[in-house]
């Protein structure tokens, strides 16, 4: 991988059960929202509701061990989800998911049919290496409230992954910044699937995830790194 992901030894500790696929993309095309997207949107509400048989997202088993996972540091996981659970709930609300842009609808469509987190990172914004670490609390998390841009720093012992200017998504995975999130500029990117357990079903998501880019983006170059 040219891109190096570290996940520190305190996170294994905390969470023995998590694992995480990488796909690395280049020259990807990302455009305003297609009917082709809102139609994976759509799918992917289907695949969910029949995956869920009338339970609630967080009663889903892969949803009740990422819930264990933000308990162990200390996150509300009722007032805190992480994204999977989070979209998940939006799916199946009358309000529906949103639609972005292509990349992102692309990988939240496989995060809500697999109900597995997943993040789009834009490779070009990165500086060094993405780490996910157990924040010290002195770590920068740049975001937008109000339309003004603000400073916010992680609880001690947090998980959040970083790069080498600091905080690019909170408490693992539900609130990713503005300054790596892809837009209309992005070509390049990275995908982090996350999961809890061997049987998360990473590997399927990953699949389709990466075919999924290469339907919308013929000629990308793609890399699927293997579970880790």
């Amino acid at each position: 991988m040219s891109l190096q992901l570290t996940v520190t030894e305190d996170v294994h500790a905390l969470a023995p059960g998590f694992h995480h696929i990488a796909i690395e993309a280049y020259g990807l095309v990302n455009t305003p929202s297609t009917e082709g997207t809102s139609a994976l949107l759509d799918d992917a509400a289907r695949r969910l509701a029949a995956r869920l048989d009338g339970r609630a997202p967080h009663e889903d088993p892969h949803m009740v061990a990422w819930r264990d996972a933000y308990k162990a540091f200390g996150a509300k996981p009722n007032r805190t989800r992480n994204s999977a659970e989070a979209l998940a709930k939006r799916a199946l609300s009358e309000a529906g998911l949103p639609r972005i842009n292509s990349l992102v609808d692309v990988y939240n469509a496989i995060s809500v049919a697999h109900l597995i987190p997943v993040g789009g990172e834009d490779l070009d914004r990165i500086r060094g290496g993405m780490r996910l670490i157990r924040a010290t609390g002195a770590e920068d998390f740049v975001t937008v409230a109000a339309g003004e841009q603000v400073v916010e720093h992680p609880d001690a012992g947090e998980v959040v992954w970083c790069d080498d200017e600091g905080v690019t998504c909170r408490r693992w995975n539900w609130r990713q910044g503005p300054r790596t999130c892809l837009d209309d500029t992005s070509t390049n990117a990275l995908f982090l699937l996350e999961g809890m357990g061997e049987h998360a079903g990473l590997e399927a998501a990953g699949a389709e995830l990466a075919e999924l880019l290469e339907k919308f983006s013929p000629g990308a170059q793609l890399t699927v790194h293997p579970a880790v």
